[in-house]
């Protein structure tokens, strides 16, 4: 697929979703996967549009691509936003506690990065890359 580049906006989620949905039947995975990889993308391009671009008060694109080989489909989101690393966001403590004891953030990186097979994040040439990987149906890798 070629890669799709949309402002870093709101209105730009549903058409990342799309692409990403799109990939995720063309690289062959199964509807639960494709769920998940959407779920996974959505959260962390959410989180750039928001606190990346509108809270800063910056403007910027969002490149999302995609490869593909016998084994994995992998997603790459980059933005120009200031760094963040969602591999350095704490995992939530209070999964266990009532809901309206929890405290607020932090669970949605939590279920992007739980949601996928790979997760990695760079930051290469001035740009946040977040790299999203899903195993292909029945092609795992060995234990």
């Amino acid at each position: 697929m070629r890669p799709l580049m949309v402002p870093g906006k709101r209105d730009s989620l549903v058409r990342i979703g799309d692409y990403v949905v799109e990939a995720g039947r063309l690289g062959g995975l199964c509807r639960r996967d494709v769920y998940r990889l959407h779920l996974a993308v959505d959260e962390i391009a959410t989180n750039i549009v928001i606190h990346g671009y509108g809270r800063t008060g910056t403007e910027g694109m969002i490149e999302v691509s995609t490869t593909l080989d016998d084994r994995m489909l992998t997603v790459v989101v980059e933005d120009t936003a200031r760094p963040f690393n969602p591999c350095l966001v704490p995992e939530p403590y209070d999964l266990d506690f009532p809901l309206e004891s929890r405290k607020i953030g932090g669970l949605g990186i939590y279920l992007a990065l739980q949601s996928v097979d790979t997760f990695a994040y760079e930051y290469v040439n001035r740009r946040n890359r977040n790299i999203f990987g899903m195993y292909r149906s029945g092609r795992e890798p060995d234990p």
